[in-house]
């Protein structure tokens, strides 16, 4: 009995809930982009012009972190046990 309390799954194990929660994640980006595509804004600049052009700067922003971060792994990574060291 005892054992079967450390076997209880939480929300994010199972693989459903996952593929649930990206769809409500793509449905939220797409009307998102919609709503960027209607909602007249106040311009600063030209390339603010651009469809989606929010979306699409947080997009390639995330890209780049991503890529920046896989980059600094390289030096600032420690073997698995360097506190016990």
């Amino acid at each position: 009995m005892a054992e079967q309390n450390h076997e209880q799954s939480g929300f994010f194990d199972k693989p459903e809930n996952i593929r649930k929660m990206l769809r409500v994640f793509y449905i939220i980006c797409a009307l998102l982009v919609i709503v960027d595509l209607v909602v007249n804004r106040h311009i600063y600049h030209d390339w603010e012009n651009i469809p989606a052009f929010y979306a699409l700067y947080g997009f390639v922003g995330c890209v780049v972190l991503v890529l920046i971060a896989t980059e600094m792994r390289k030096f600032l990574m420690r073997k698995e046990d360097y506190y016990d060291e």
